[in-house]
C-alpha cells in the first residue's frame, strides 16, 4: 500500500509499505477514505515528541470501509463504514471501564499514563496510523462505529479527535450559565471549544491566537470576540482589563507544546529531546484565569520538567482539570448537536490534498500557508 512514512523532523515522505495484516482474532483491516492532519501531528513533524521513530506512519483522525476483520469480531464486517476513535482501548480493564479510554491499561506497554493512540510515537504504543490506504484497527468490537447514515464522512473524520477533544475540553471547564470562558488558540480544537461552550451556557466567549485568518474564523464559526495577542505588550493584562479585572470564569489551553517559548525551552525541546515543549500557552491560562477558576487543558504536552506557575495556580484556589479526550464518550451528545444543525464540523475544514502530496500537504499546514486550518487527507485507496 501507499503511506506516509516519517523520516524524521520535518521530513516526511509517502512510499510503498506492507498492507497490514490481521495479527490478532478481535483486529479489523479498514481502508481509509478519509484521514487528517491534526495539530498535534505538527508536534511529531517538528521532532517535539520523544521516540518518534522512523517509518512510523501518523494520523490519529482516519474513516473508513472495513475490508477484512478477524475471526473473533462481531460487531463489524467487511463493508461497513465505520469512524474509528484515536485512542486504541481495550474496553475491559479498571480504566475503560469508568469511560477512561484514553487512559486504557492494557494498550501501551510503554507508559503508565496515557493508553494507545494511533500514529503517535512509541511513547502511545507505537501503532501505525491513517495517514495511508489501510491500517489496522486492534480491538475492533470496540473502538470503532459505523457512520450514521445521513452523517457525511468529512463529519465524521473531524468526530475521531478534533471536535471531540474541543467538547471534551469545553465539558471539563464546568462551564455554568454566564461563565467568560476564554481559549487560547485558534486552531481546530480551539474553535471546536469555543463553538461547544456556547452549547453549554456561556455568557461570554474569547479566543486568542495570533494569526488573523484563523481568528476571523473564531469570529464567524464559533461567533467568538477575538484577540491577536501579537497586538499586545502582555495579553494577560488584556484578559483582566476586558473581564473587569477580575479574570475569565474558565480558560482552556488548546495549544500545547508549540506555543512560543524561551530559548532554552527550545534547546532542551527541538533539540536535546529532553522535553515536550514550552509552557507559555498553560502559563497564560493560569495567570488569565480569575481565582478560584478553572483551567482546562487540551492542548497535547510531552513530558517537561520547565517552568509551569503551578504555585500561582495553588495560590489562586484553581481547578485544573486535563487528559486526552476518551473520544467515544463524547459522541451520543455530538451526533445529536450535528443532527439537530448546532454543529457542522466540517465547516472547517479548509484543503482536501491528495495523500500523494502529503508532504507538501504538512508544509502547509505547518507554515500556516494559504489560510489553513484544517486540512483533510484523501487517500488514492479511496
Amino acid at each position: 500500500m501507499r503511506a506516509m512514512v516519517y523520516r524524521g523532523p520535518y521530513r516526511v515522505r509517502v512510499q510503498e509499505k506492507d498492507r497490514p495484516v490481521i495479527e490478532h482474532p478481535n483486529d479489523a483491516i479498514v481502508r481509509v477514505t478519509r484521514a487528517a492532519i491534526c495539530g498535534s501531528d505538527l508536534h511529531l513533524y517538528h521532532g517535539m515528541m520523544p521516540d518518534t521513530r522512523v517509518g512510523q506512519t501518523f494520523g490519529h483522525e482516519f474513516v473508513g470501509v472495513v475490508d477484512e476483520v478477524g475471526p473473533s469480531v462481531r460487531n463489524l464486517k467487511p463493508g461497513d463504514r465505520v469512524m474509528v476513535p484515536f485512542n486504541v482501548y481495550c474496553g475491559s480493564c479498571f480504566f475503560c471501564a469508568r469511560g477512561l479510554y484514553s487512559n486504557c491499561h492494557n494498550v501501551n506497554p510503554n507508559a503508565t499514563a496515557v493508553g494507545g493512540i494511533y500514529g503517535y510515537s512509541h511513547t502511545c504504543g507505537g501503532y501505525d496510523g491513517g495517514q495511508a490506504e489501510y491500517v489496522r484497527v486492534p480491538f475492533a468490537d470496540v473502538g470503532p462505529s459505523l457512520i450514521p447514515e445521513w452523517m457525511d464522512e468529512e463529519d465524521a473524520v473531524l468526530l475521531t479527535d478534533a471536535l471531540a477533544t474541543g467538547y471534551f475540553g469545553a465539558q471539563l471547564g464546568d462551564i455554568v450559565e454566564g461563565d467568560v470562558v476564554a481559549v487560547f488558540g485558534a486552531g481546530p480544537v480551539g474553535l471546536y471549544a469555543a463553538k461547544s461552550a456556547w452549547l453549554m451556557g456561556a455568557g461570554r466567549v474569547i479566543v486568542i491566537d495570533h494569526l488573523d485568518y484563523r481568528l476571523e474564523k473564531a469570529a464567524s464559526f464559533a461567533h467568538a470576540e477575538t484577540f491577536n495577542f501579537a497586538e499586545y505588550d502582555d495579553i494577560v493584562v488584556q484578559m483582566k482589563k476586558t473581564t473587569d479585572h477580575l479574570g475569565a470564569d474558565v480558560v482552556i489551553d488548546a495549544v500545547g507544546a508549540e506555543a512560543d517559548g524561551n530559548f532554552l525551552q527550545h534547546v532542551t525541546a527541538t533539540k536535546l529531546k529532553l522535553q515536550g515543549g514550552s509552557p507559555i500557552a498553560l502559563n497564560w491560562a493560569i495567570d488569565s484565569v480569575r481565582k478560584g477558576g478553572t483551567v482546562s487543558v487540551m492542548g497535547a504536552y510531552g513530558p517537561m520538567f520547565s517552568a509551569v506557575k503551578f504555585g500561582d495556580a495553588m495560590n489562586k484556589g484553581l481547578t485544573l482539570r486535563m487528559n486526552q479526550c476518551p473520544v467515544k464518550r463524547q459522541w451520543p451528545r455530538l451526533f445529536e448537536h450535528i443532527r439537530n444543525g448546532y454543529l457542522k464540523p466540517s465547516d472547517i475544514v479548509t484543503h482536501r490534498i491528495p495523500l500523494e502530496h502529503i508532504a507538501e500537504a504538512y508544509h502547509i499546514f505547518s507554515a500556516k500557508l494559504d489560510g489553513c486550518i484544517k486540512p483533510l487527507i484523501v487517500p488514492t485507496a479511496a
